[in-house]
């Protein structure tokens, strides 16, 4: 149990059983509201979050929220920015959402963000980047974008294993290079370590291929720089053609082999692109990449790169993701001179509840989200930093545009399958239709459960 935070009145505990989330009908999902503008996003996420639970399973299924610290809230209420009593909550309620959080400046902590995927070991940074029809973008073809970024989330050169110039340590490891390795480094240099494992790659990159399997991408591509950095990110790509030939073997295929053969049974290709082509290659043929997986560094790079193509990272949720804690987040900052003034975009936000949403297995809640979003940016109805980029947009306060989704939902432009999963038609064993309101209908992969995808289509 969570030792110093108190329980709330109502709700239940997630739990896991055989590597599968339980997941009750009224679970208890903590929240860090933010820095900044955070308060102001969370505000609506809450609404928007809950009014689709109560639209998709009518009072049977509901979220008990739960507030945690961590952050400046945290600093001026406890002395602390990020408290042991966060990280316990967490680790006891297993899934959890966040708001964006300031890196504070001087000592203490290096970064909050950092330590919370340390600590709580979130080890995969994922964010779905996917154009939303409406939505501005300086690419003339948005509509391709549609890819999933897996990012190293613990090594490379993010662990913090730097020392500055004049320090001790710097001058040690300067001395061992020039007396060991005969390598000299200039006095006025500071240095830093980058560190890939096996060990760390191999879990990152499997979580990738496995998304790819259950959800039946077409391509996985490996993401790195080893023509120069051979045994750090040359490795990460050679334990990722390693990985799928050994365990993935039934259902993938390597590039070259493709080419060479062809691919008649239409298995996930395995791909690789050296960091600073990859860059190009998503402006130019974005349509040829699927599921990427990256070291830290590159992958960082890479998912803010892919979100602005499709509007930005007020656009692009996001999740980090271990063994068996999760945590949803919105992927831009805290945007601190839009504190208060209820203007800031929650779409990032929104779309991470919406992640949260699939994680716990409540799809049908996840489309509703979803399709409300959709509906909501076809009426031009946007937050000021995309209705700025529009002509005709009506642009609305944080609030205004969160409660774009109620209206849409209101007037019962679609809805949500009321059998789930006794009734349907199955297209395989792994994908089934489920009818929806107004002669639309559900997608599902079935292959993981409490990540179902659910497709609204009409």
């Amino acid at each position: 149990m969570v030792k110093r935070l108190a329980a709330p009145d109502s709700g239940s505990a997630i739990s896991r059983q055989d590597n599968s989330l339980q997941v009750p009908a009224d679970p208890i999902i903590p929240f860090i509201e933010g820095d900044g503008s955070g308060p102001d996003l969370w505000r609506a996420t809450r609404k928007v979050l809950d009014a689709a639970v109560e639209k998709a399973y009518h009072g049977r299924r509901r979220i008990t929220w739960l507030e945690v610290l961590a952050g400046e809230k945290a600093f001026q209420q406890t002395g602390q920015w990020l408290p042991d009593e966060t990280i316990e909550a967490i680790s006891h309620y297993l899934v959890a959402i966040k708001g964006p959080l300031n890196t504070p400046v001087g000592g203490g902590i290096r970064s909050i963000n950092v330590a919370l995927r340390n600590r709580l070991d979130l080890f995969a940074t994922v964010r779905p980047v996917r154009w939303l029809p409406g939505v501005p973008s300086p690419v003339k073809h948005p509509e391709k974008v549609d890819m999933v970024v897996f990012r190293e989330n613990l090594e490379d050169l993010y662990m913090g294993l730097e020392w500055e110039r004049h320090s001790p340590e710097a001058a040690g490891l300067r001395s061992f290079f020039r007396e060991t390795l005969g390598i000299n480094i200039r006095e006025d240099a500071g240095l830093g370590v980058k560190v890939i494992s096996e060990y760390g790659s191999k879990r990152l990159i499997d979580r990738a291929l496995r998304y790819a399997v259950e959800r039946g991408r077409k391509s996985v591509t490996l993401v790195h720089k080893g023509n120069i950095m051979k045994y750090t990110d040359g490795a990460f790509r050679d334990w990722g053609y390693e990985l799928a030939a050994a365990g993935y073997s039934e259902y993938t295929i390597a590039e070259k082999e493709a080419l060479e053969k062809g691919n008649p049974e239409g298995r996930i290709i395995i791909k690789d692109r050296i960091g600073d082509n990859m860059f190009q290659q998503v402006l130019l043929r974005p349509e040829e990449y699927d599921v990427l997986a990256c070291p830290n560094l590159i992958g960082d790079y890479l998912s803010d790169a892919l979100a602005a193509q499709v509007g930005g990272l007020g656009v692009a949720p996001g999740a980090n993701i271990g063994e068996r804690h999760a945590l949803f987040e919105a992927s831009h900052g805290t945007a601190p001179k839009y504190a208060g003034l209820d203007l800031i975009n929650p779409t990032s936000l929104i779309l991470s509840g919406e992640m949260l949403l699939r994680h716990l297995g409540w799809g049908e809640a996840a489309a509703l989200l979803r399709q409300g979003l959709e509906e909501t940016l076809r009426e031009r109805t946007m937050t000021q930093d995309l209705a700025r980029q529009m002509e005709g947009a009506r642009a609305v306060k944080t609030s205004e545009f969160a409660q774009g989704w109620w209206k849409t939902w209101a007037e019962g432009s679609f809805g949500v399958a009321k059998t789930w999963p006794e009734s349907g038609l199955f297209l395989s064993p792994l994908v089934k239709i489920l009818p929806g309101s107004r002669g639309g209908f559900f997608v599902i992969s079935l292959l993981c459960p409490e990540e179902a995808e659910y497709n609204y289509v009409r």
